[in-house]
């Protein structure tokens, strides 16, 4: 018996129902399923325009003077919903939760029953398309913990009922990363699930050690990096270190998953619960496969109003309605990950990302790092190494950037001993620091 699924229903959570409306909806044809999904976020606005006071005053305006169009409503970003009680629509007991605060706006929500029940649905439906029974199979958690008594409890006996052990994140020492595959070599792991960077440094590990984790512990299956952003070069290091298949997670605390990847590497989009917009800086729809902001609407939450909804990441989608799902197909970083240069010109601060790792990774050179933006021109490398960078390698940055983005751009490099992490454990590679003001030194 799964005891995770047990404790959802003892908590009250009606799991198995919304377990059922999955295996409903993939049974419907693609034209039904995709008129359901049009019926259910108009239904979900007008529950929320009835029910939400503060939702109901900033749409009312709208609806007396025009004609009410979805690309119409207005987009809700993380900052107005810092206003937690005024944007709940029941009084009834609910699913409460805060954000990490990785970007920058931090905030509590709420799910109704339903709505937490069937997140947690869509979770265990997309394990299982790797042959995992979420809350069965063990999984291997590369997560941060809370330090207090009370929260550290509570997330072991979370732990305990999910099948799963964890593995702290915020000391990544050698010494700690050779006590980490003590412990492979001493479960049957089924599966591991953590924090790209912290996944990819261990990964690391591992090629200087040559040792490849899947013959250290053969049970494993798979490898599932979320919360931060995948590079092709760390899907490449994951697959040499680990010996397994990476699936990519996309999703966020307060929707659940967005977009899990199949077996044939397709990042599958949530349709089941969640409707998803790429948009351009007017908030209307882009082309498909077109990169634009996301917007997410939550179909089934009653406690929030999650409507049309930016996340804060930049992405595409490519529709696919003859099978009734939409595929991601690129996830370019956080709206606020981008450098403006002196020309003007806007680049994703994922390009820096890239940069770094095919010039400072050669010969695994490098544990970890951030670059930080100071300066219109100026680029500060903070890097975790055994030795210094010499001259030649930082050369080989600073000519990549003149070629790749534009001439006259600055470059220096610190060597740290660790690189600050936020409270949850998320690694922020690149930082646009230039309006801030912030020292960076």
């Amino acid at each position: 018996m799964n005891r995770f699924v047990v404790s959802m229903g003892i908590k009250g959570f009606p799991i198995k129902e919304a377990q059922n409306l999955i295996t409903e909806l993939r049974n419907l044809d693609s034209e039904c399923f995709e008129n359901w999904r049009v019926r259910k976020k108009w239904e979900i606005f007008q529950y929320h325009y009835l029910k939400t006071h503060l939702y109901q005053a900033r749409i009312k305006s709208l609806s007396e003077h025009n004609e009410l169009q979805w690309s119409n409503i207005p987009v809700m970003k993380k900052k107005d919903f810092q206003n937690y009680e005024n944007l709940k629509a029941t009084e009834n007991k609910v699913f409460v939760s805060n954000t990490s605060g990785s970007s920058g706006h931090p905030f509590y929500f709420a799910k109704d029953k339903f709505c937490h029940a069937l997140t947690w649905a869509m979770i265990l439906d997309r394990y299982h398309w790797h042959g995992l029974k979420y809350g069965e199979s063990l999984q291997a958690r590369f997560y941060g913990i809370p330090l207090g008594w009370k929260e550290n409890a509570r997330e072991r006996i979370k732990d305990r009922i999910s099948a799963r052990i964890r593995f702290p994140i915020f000391n990544l020492s050698d010494s700690v990363m050779k006590q980490y595959l003590e412990q492979f070599a001493k479960y049957r792991f089924d599966y591991i699930n953590g924090y790209t960077s912290v996944l990819t440094q261990f990964a690391r590990y591992l090629l200087r050690e040559r040792i490849v984790l899947k013959e250290i512990c053969p049970s494993l299956k798979v490898i599932i990096p979320t919360a931060e952003t995948l590079s092709e070069n760390d899907r490449e290091i994951l697959l040499q270190a680990y010996g397994l298949p990476v699936v990519n997670e996309y999703g966020a605390s307060e929707v659940g998953i967005i977009a899990f990847e199949n077996n044939k590497a397709e990042w599958i989009v949530s349709n089941e619960n969640l409707f998803i917009e790429i948009v351009d800086d007017n908030d209307q729809p882009v082309e498909p496969n077109r990169p634009g902001r996301i917007l997410v609407t939550d179909l089934f939450n009653k406690a929030m109003p999650f409507i049309r909804y930016e996340i804060g990441d930049i992405g595409a989608l490519s529709p696919n309605k003859s099978k009734g799902y939409d595929i991601l197909t690129k996830l370019l970083g956080r709206t606020n990950d981008f450098a403006i240069l002196p020309s003007g010109k806007k680049a994703p601060g994922l390009t820096f990302y890239y940069i770094s790792k095919n010039l400072l990774e050669r010969g695994f050179l490098l544990k970890e790092f951030i670059i930080k933006q100071i300066e219109p021109n100026h680029f500060h490398f903070e890097y975790v190494s055994d030795k210094e960078l010499d001259p030649y390698q930082k050369k080989h940055v600073s000519d990549a950037m003149r070629i790749y983005l534009e001439p006259g751009l600055k470059s220096t490099f610190e060597k740290k001993d660790r690189i600050e992490r936020s409270l949850s454990g998320k690694l922020k590679h690149f930082q646009y620091l230039v309006e801030t003001g912030e020292d960076n030194k």
